[in-house]
């Protein structure tokens, strides 16, 4: 098996993984989601939306994106080998996870009745911020323990933690919205975070970290460069997080509660279902690029590689979503959300070019590059606020997915044209030929189902994503040799039925 052949099959190795838990995900996420969409309605989901948005932008001022930048010290530590240098930087970034989490939970309940008044026009929901204050120091350690299992690539707890955190979640959370109502979002808010803290906190303490004193003078010195660089990328998510705060109380104003539920769902479909390929692949993607990070040549190959297969994967999910959209909402939600249909058509079509601009944005961060990751997010939030500001005024819901596509458009040229001149990044061939391919049966899909009637969109559709799908197989067998790993599979398997008939 060639070198590039066995780097293939790590990114499918994560990816299928971490993809398996993010469908299993999925499906309670889908009996969860229609429980709230009959329970809540789409005015629950706005209330939801508000709060949990608000508290992120909170959360993103105050945890200096020590999430993100410790996973490069982490992986760093734990690639030499040096049990004493893991540990140490282990201790810190605990430490401090816990000092930014405290500062976030702090100001929310100082600031929430200012918060309630600007997120919902009165005060009524300061106690409901009081409430979720608490989940941002609750997230942050999780987030902290989620970090020691990414940066030292614990697929494997990762993925149990986020399976058994799905069935709890789901259990605890539909009886609040069952017997409470719009009253028990906040609960519900309240106990996800603790479940997934405890979960986190389970699977590290499995890892083998060994106890060590580190003195307070340390903790400072050691986290400056942590601080540093989470400080910029905290910048960056604030930014982003502003920017879609803005968007949600700009069509709360003109379109009322009710559009931000509705925007809300249908962005949830785009980045949640659809884009649980990208989920489930930064996982490991980011340790695994940073680790080449120091040479041009080898980031090129693990960009390349990894955005063909999350393109591969990718494009036959998107084309299931625009030919079956209206089902798919309904069965997601409810038909009190089918308005949101066309938002996701144009919004789908934009996934492509975020596929395109994903692999490399994670390269800036790789690099350490972060005065340019800092204004490339600050050019690129101008623009896609504009243009979503823009959208729903002149076309409502439909206006935003429109806007979704254009700027990831934008953002992909940006991108390339920045990695290309400072890394000498470029794409290969056999990712913009599979670029192009895909993109156009999505294209054919996306004008059969806008301009044709019932049924020729189904039956054009069921044709497509069968050769988008069969094209992908292709694809992904000649970079992995599918048909070798089932008969290795096969192998292992008549070996462990033939070692139990001998026992």
């Amino acid at each position: 098996m060639s070198e590039q052949q066995s780097s293939y099959r790590q990114i499918m190795k994560a990816t299928s993984i971490l993809g398996g838990v993010k469908v299993f995900q999925i499906i309670i996420g889908i009996i969860r989601s229609k429980f709230i969409a009959v329970l809540l309605g789409p005015l629950g989901m706005g209330i939801s939306g508000l709060l949990t948005s608000t508290s992120g932008f909170i959360a993103a001022l105050t945890n200096f994106g020590l999430s993100t930048s410790a996973v490069k010290d982490i992986s760093a530590a734990h690639s030499t080998g040096n049990e004493t240098r893991l540990a140490i930087v282990a201790k810190v970034f605990r430490r401090w996870v816990w000092v930014t989490g405290l500062l976030g939970a702090l100001l929310t309940v100082v600031l929430s009745p200012w918060l309630s008044e600007i997120t919902f026009g009165n005060r009524d929901y300061t106690f409901a911020f009081i409430g979720i204050s608490i989940t941002l120091l609750l997230n942050q350690i999780s987030d902290g323990q989620g970090v020691m299992l990414r940066g030292m690539r614990q697929i494997s707890y990762m993925a149990q933690a986020g399976v058994i955190g799905s069935i709890i979640g789901l259990f605890t959370t539909i009886p609040l919205y069952y017997f409470y109502g719009v009253k028990g979002i906040v609960p519900g808010i309240i106990v996800t975070s603790i479940t997934t803290l405890v979960l986190t906190w389970y699977y590290a303490q499995k890892l083998d970290i060994k106890p060590i004193f580190v003195s307070k003078a340390r903790t400072i010195t050691e986290g400056k460069g942590m601080l540093k660089m989470g400080f910029m990328i905290s910048l960056s998510s604030l930014i982003t997080l502003g920017a879609s705060y803005i968007v949600r109380i700009f069509v709360s104003n003109i379109g009322g509660i009710d559009q931000v539920g509705l925007y809300s769902a249908g962005f949830a479909i785009i980045n949640t279902y659809v884009g649980m390929v990208f989920t489930a692949m930064a996982t490991d993607y980011y340790p695994r690029l940073s680790a080449v990070a120091h040479s041009n040549k080898e980031s090129q190959n693990v960009m390349n590689q990894q955005a063909e297969i999350a393109l591969l994967i990718l494009a036959p999910i998107i084309i299931v979503f625009l030919v079956f959209i209206n089902w798919v909402v309904i069965l997601f939600y409810s038909t009190k959300f089918l308005p949101v249909t066309a938002m996701i058509y144009w919004a789908a079509l934009g996934m492509f070019f975020k596929a395109a601009s994903w692999s490399i944005s994670f390269l800036f961060l790789a690099k350490g590059a972060i005065k340019l990751l800092f204004w490339n997010e600050i050019i690129t939030n101008a623009y896609l606020l504009g243009l979503n500001l823009l959208g729903y005024y002149y076309l409502g819901l439909t206006g935003l997915g429109l806007s979704f596509l254009v700027a990831y458009f934008l953002y992909s040229i940006q991108v390339y044209l920045v990695a290309k001149i400072k890394f000498e990044f470029s794409f290969n061939p056999s990712f913009i030929k599979i670029f192009f391919i895909q993109l156009g049966l999505a294209l054919i899909s996306f004008m059969a189902v806008k301009f044709m009637n019932n049924p020729y969109p189904y039956i054009i559709g069921v044709v497509l994503i069968a050769f988008s799908s069969w094209y992908s197989f292709i694809e992904l067998d000649k970079r992995l040799d599918i048909k070798a790993i089932l008969i290795g599979i096969k192998n292992r398997f008549k070996q462990s039925r033939n070692a139990g008939k001998r026992e």
